[in-house]
């Protein structure tokens, strides 16, 4: 029987928290039922006041740390910094984590049924923005009894969940921690995700987002549309000390088929996910990301939309991300700091771009490390394991 790493959280289930009361959209749309899925590591201590909520992002799910078997091959995907003695330290900290409404692992979203028409919700499903999924997110955590987080972390568009929650709960955080992300996407951004949008849209086998009633899904397009957003995570450098200018064989083949071998990673990675995610969760989770702009509510004065904020910050980014570089979270550091908040900046140096903020990388665990310890004594916690 394989053993598992001293340093993980072990063997993990998930959990579903259901929901009957409605839930006001800022579409306009109401969501009359809706479930949770979600994972905790740790132990919630007796005052509750040891809880972190992980917020992930586009294509994450529940499953942030451990194993759900002994057969399972990979961990929870933010493993690297989740477990005992880790960045986020399981003896300390009780960790949820949990799959967004509009999700296709579990929570309310395309795939579910809609309990309106029998019909699964397909197309149908209302749109969904950062702010309905904190207020999600807050009712979990009532749901489990957290009045108050000890830190609330995201990467990526789980950063703008983090942002959001100190705008609209500041109250209910202790803590945030923003890694990789961006205040508002670029205009640049945007038309990434249209592009991946267009590539899901145009699929033959789209049907309008009603695939699964033709028994079938717009997988080329999905593929595509993973293919485009795989090569704005990774940097140049990453990509070529990974895969230069290499080939699969000797010689070219002077056709299409694949010959590079960065061209055989990208169409393996769009296969992989192309049959383990939902096309329509795909599309509105790049529309939220799309739509997410606080400051707009305040003339695009960024320091004022960040100003209900009442916790310590640490904002991470890294040198090589060209999809969310380090000037977009500079510029939220700076309005954090024009707001009078208490801010920690790091620019961390690392060859592999967006993902970076996956990875285990030796400065930026030692910087979140402190950070969380800091957190961890001024809260007054002691190991619970």
């Amino acid at each position: 029987m394989p053993e598992l790493p001293d340093d993980s959280v072990g063997l993990v289930s998930p959990q579903t928290a259901h929901f009957d009361d409605p839930l006001a959209l800022a579409c306009g749309r109401t969501l009359p039922a809706y479930d949770l899925v979600y994972e905790t590591y740790g132990t919630l201590n007796a005052e509750r006041s040891n809880a972190v909520l992980i917020c992930h992002a586009l294509s994450g799910h529940h499953h942030a740390a451990g194993f759900h078997s002994l057969d399972e091959r990979k961990p929870g995907w933010w493993d690297a910094h989740i477990g005992p003695g880790k960045s986020i330290d399981t003896n300390r900290f009780f960790v949820v984590s949990l799959n967004n409404l509009g999700g296709c692992h579990g929570s309310t979203g395309p795939t579910s049924q809609n309990p309106a028409t029998g019909r699964l919700w397909g197309p149908d499903f209302p749109m969904v923005t950062v702010t309905d999924w904190v207020h999600s997110q807050a009712r979990l955590a009532d749901r489990l009894g957290i009045e108050r987080f000890a830190a609330i972390i995201g990467g990526s568009l789980g950063g703008m969940q983090v942002l959001q929650w100190t705008r609209i709960y500041p109250e209910r955080i202790a803590n945030a921690v923003i890694i990789a992300a961006t205040p508002k996407l670029s205009a640049q951004n945007i038309a990434f995700n249209e592009v991946a949008r267009q590539a899901i849209r145009s699929d033959p086998d789209f049907h309008d987002g009603w695939y699964a009633e033709h028994g079938t899904a717009p997988r080329r397009g999905l593929k595509l549309a993973r293919m485009v957003g795989h090569i704005t995570y990774l940097s140049e450098d990453a990509m070529g000390s990974k895969f230069g200018r290499d080939l699969r064989s000797e010689d070219l083949n002077f056709g299409y088929d694949v010959e590079f071998q960065v061209e055989s990673y990208l169409r393996y990675q769009g296969d992989t996910f192309s049959t383990a995610f939902d096309a329509n969760t795909y599309l509105l989770m790049t529309k939220a990301l799309d739509y997410f702009d606080p400051a707009a509510e305040h003339d695009g004065v960024l320091a004022e939309a960040v100003a209900p904020g009442q916790c310590p910050f640490l904002v991470v980014s890294f040198t090589s991300d060209w999809r969310f570089p380090p000037s977009r979270s500079r510029e939220l550091a700076n309005a954090l700091i024009r707001a009078g908040k208490q801010v920690s900046y790091v620019n961390i140096d690392s060859p592999h771009g967006h993902d970076a903020f996956l990875l285990p990388e030796p400065r930026y665990q030692a910087v979140f490390a402190a950070f969380m310890s800091r957190a961890a004594q001024a809260l007054g916690l002691e190991e619970t394991a």
